[in-house]
C-alpha cells in the first residue's frame, strides 16, 4: 500500500453485523459459483458470503490462497472432553476474490497467530494434531483435537493417550512464574 493510498472503505450494504469491538481490516467481492458476496477480515475472525455468522480465528482449520482462489477450511466441534474440545474439518469453501487486497495477508497473519502451540502425534490405530490456540476475549488458550481419517476416536486407549497428550501440552504451555 502506497504511502498517501486510502484503504478501500466497504460499502454499507456488504458491511456484516459487527460487534461493538469488532473492526474490518480487509475485504474483497467475491464469487464462489453460488452468487457473489463479500469476504470480510475483522480483527475477531472472517465472514463469508452466505453465513449469517463470523468464523473466528480459531475456527478456521486451514485458508489457502492460490493468488486469485481462497479456499478455507473451517472446523466444527465434534465433541467436549475434560479441558479440550475435538473438532473436525467442514467442507472446504472455495471464493474467487475480485479484488483482493490485503485480505489474504490478513487471513494468514490472523489463522497463524491464533495457533499458540501444535503437535502431531502417533496415537494407538492411527494418529491426532494437538493444537493451543488463542481465542479473542478469553485468556489462556482454548485447547483442541483433530484426529486422523480412520483414527478410531471412541476407542479408550485413544481417548486416554488424548488426555494424557494435551495434559502435557498444557503443562508444557503453562508459565511457572505466575
Amino acid at each position: 500500500m502506497g504511502l498517501f493510498r486510502r484503504r478501500r472503505k466497504l460499502p454499507p450494504t456488504d458491511r456484516p453485523p459487527l460487534e461493538r469491538d469488532e473492526r474490518v481490516l480487509a475485504w474483497s467481492a467475491a464469487g464462489n459459483g453460488e452468487g457473489d458476496g463479500v469476504v470480510v477480515a475483522t480483527n475477531r475472525g472472517l465472514w463469508l458470503p452466505g453465513r449469517g455468522h463470523r468464523i473466528g480465528w480459531h475456527d478456521i482449520v486451514k485458508a489457502v490462497w492460490s493468488g486469485r482462489e481462497l479456499t478455507v477450511t473451517p472446523g466444527e466441534q465434534v465433541s467436549e472432553r475434560d479441558g479440550y474440545v475435538v473438532v473436525a474439518d467442514c467442507p472446504a469453501e472455495r471464493y474467487l476474490l475480485l479484488d483482493p487486497g490485503e485480505l489474504p495477508h490478513q487471513i494468514r497473519t490472523r489463522v497463524t497467530k491464533s495457533v499458540a502451540y501444535t503437535q502431531h502425534h502417533a496415537l494407538p490405530g492411527g494418529a491426532g494434531r494437538i493444537v493451543g490456540r488463542r481465542v479473542s476475549g478469553i485468556d489462556g488458550l482454548t485447547w483442541m483435537v483433530r484426529y486422523d481419517p480412520g483414527t478410531p476416536t471412541d476407542a479408550p486407549d485413544v481417548l486416554a493417550e488424548t488426555d494424557h497428550l494435551v495434559a502435557a501440552a498444557r503443562a508444557a504451555t503453562t508459565p511457572t512464574d505466575l
